[in-house]
């Protein structure tokens, strides 16, 4: 029979944060009762629940993980009456599902949008878009990858933009600078906890190629670096859809990405601009933190998994993609507005995504600063949480530090005895046995004896450095501390050049 305790469930309140919900888990709900939203998810007997009124609940994205689970009419009507979007992802960094607020949109800039392909006006975005991804691509391979010849290289490739003319030239020029780009990320190490590392196979402590052995393309990564980033681009991708969405344009088409039924094109490419701020946001990850062993696993073919705790800390930086995209996405807006008559578009066109419009009238045009979630930095022994500033947690840190010292205990006294250190030594001693020898009493000053030096010179070196005492008398910093504190009396000949460096001249 089962104990009671462990049928037990154990339920967890949801709290948003950054404005995001992720859900995951078996048995997912997402219904309405009495006006509020209710969630439900969890696995096994851990149960997480929420209920949220339709004031002050901070939602502004509901993501889902996975596909054991419901979501009623009510609830999307829910979601859509307080401006919050509802999406649907793989662990694999697939969108299944994106539902955002219901806006109505104007046929002129569809139209627009539609003919852009017969005339240069496509090409013109395309050019844009592209310059600017080259340009972050190269900044990243400078600052984050410290490669500065990938940087050149996709600098010479940028060059080129301005004589393309066709979209297959441009799609060529693209998949030159990726593969330029993504070889400076093969050999990255990404780093687990010490405690962990037996588990890790040895392909997931590197970032690898950037194409999946399993699929030749980035799909069904097959280590930790590569899954993060795809779902990290799927986040991007479904916030690039409902910023295109909430503009009026039809996400599905693109200018640079060829027709697909299966994917938004025009998010594709606005996605485009906003990939190597995504990639420089996982490097610092990677370089600052550790990666966990829990939050990935590994299928019977070789596909690298998300878990839940892991996916829900990811997308919690939804809403720093969804900022980046807003020029861009109301940049093809204007554009596309641009080539109508004047007389057939809008005096102001909108400003949804960046409020560009209301910051103007409050006197302030510039436009905010990309607001980046706090990496959590983690023990590189154990994996727990750690404060900035540090590497290991308290626990850790006591066996690193003693090990450590057993260490540098080790190194110095195998460099004590190496040639070198016993040939300083020897020199040391022949050069002090020479002084001492050529050292007469008669240069001793009469009143300048061992009682005097006691009484008058020995308390007044406490007054003066470590490094006073050594220049003064040419000698080694231990020998100099000992006579310093008063636990060696040094040899007579140094008795004068102490009295002179502490002020005393004859006896009183």
């Amino acid at each position: 029979m089962i104990p009671a305790d462990i049928c037990a469930e154990r339920s967890e309140e949801i709290i948003p944060r950054r404005g995001v919900v992720t859900l995951s888990g078996y048995g997912i709900s997402v219904s309405v009762d009495r006006g509020h939203l209710i969630l439900r998810d969890g696995i096994g007997a851990v149960r997480r629940h929420a209920r949220f009124s339709r004031i002050g609940h901070g939602l502004r994205r509901l993501i889902v993980v996975g596909s054991d689970g419901n979501i009623s009419l009510a609830a999307l009507r829910w979601l859509a009456d307080q401006n919050a979007a509802f999406v649907m992802l793989d662990r694999s960094g697939s969108n299944l599902a994106i539902s955002g607020p219901v806006r109505s949109y104007d046929a002129r800039l569809r139209r627009a949008q539609g003919l852009a392909d017969t005339n240069d006006t496509g090409l013109r975005i395309v050019r844009e878009l592209i310059s600017q991804k080259l340009l972050g691509q190269e900044n990243v391979a400078r600052d984050k990858l410290c490669d500065i010849g990938v940087g050149d290289r996709i600098a010479e490739i940028r060059k080129r933009i301005g004589g393309i003319k066709t979209k297959q030239e441009f799609l060529s020029l693209e998949a030159h600078a990726a593969s330029t780009y993504w070889s400076a990320w093969k050999n990255l190490p990404v780093n687990f906890p010490k405690a962990s590392l037996p588990r890790v196979p040895n392909h997931w402590r590197t970032f690898g190629p950037r194409m999946s052995s399993l699929t030749g393309s980035p799909r069904l990564a097959v280590n930790p670096g590569n899954a993060v980033l795809n779902y990290l681009y799927a986040l991007l991708e479904s916030e690039a859809c409902l910023s295109i969405t909430a503009l009026g344009l039809d996400p599905g088409l693109g200018f640079l990405h060829l027709d697909n039924p299966r994917r938004d094109n025009l998010a594709c490419d606005v996605m485009e601009p906003v990939r190597p701020i995504v990639d420089a946001y996982l490097l610092d990850w990677i370089n600052r933190g550790t990666l966990r062993r829990e939050w990935f696993f590994e299928q019977g073919n070789g596909n690298c998994r998300l878990m839940s705790a892991l996916t829900a800390q990811l997308t919690e930086t939804i809403t720093t993609w969804r900022n980046a995209l807003g020029p861009y996405a109301e940049g093809i807006s204007k554009v596309l507005w641009a080539d109508r008559p004047r007389n057939d578009r809008p005096r102001l066109l909108p400003t949804r995504l960046t409020q560009r419009h209301r910051r103007i009238a409050k006197g302030n045009s510039s436009i905010e600063d990309i607001d980046f979630p706090e990496i959590a930095l983690r023990c590189k022994t154990c994996g727990a949480l750690i404060s900035e500033g540090s590497n290991y947690c308290v626990r850790c840190a006591v066996d690193v530090s003693r090990a450590n010292i057993i260490e540098a205990a080790k190194s110095g006294r195998i460099a004590t005895i190496s040639p070198q250190a016993q040939a300083r030594r020897s020199a040391t001693q022949r050069r002090q046995a020479a002084a001492s020898k050529a050292w007469k009493e008669v240069d001793k000053p009469d009143w300048l004896d061992l009682k005097t030096y006691r009484r008058e010179v020995q308390p007044l070196l406490e007054s003066f450095t470590l490094k006073d005492v050594t220049e003064a008398l040419k000698i080694s910093r231990p020998y100099a501390a000992n006579i310093r504190h008063g636990k060696c009396i040094p040899h007579p000949r140094h008795w004068l050049p102490l009295a002179v460096l502490v002020g005393i001249s004859q006896a009183h």
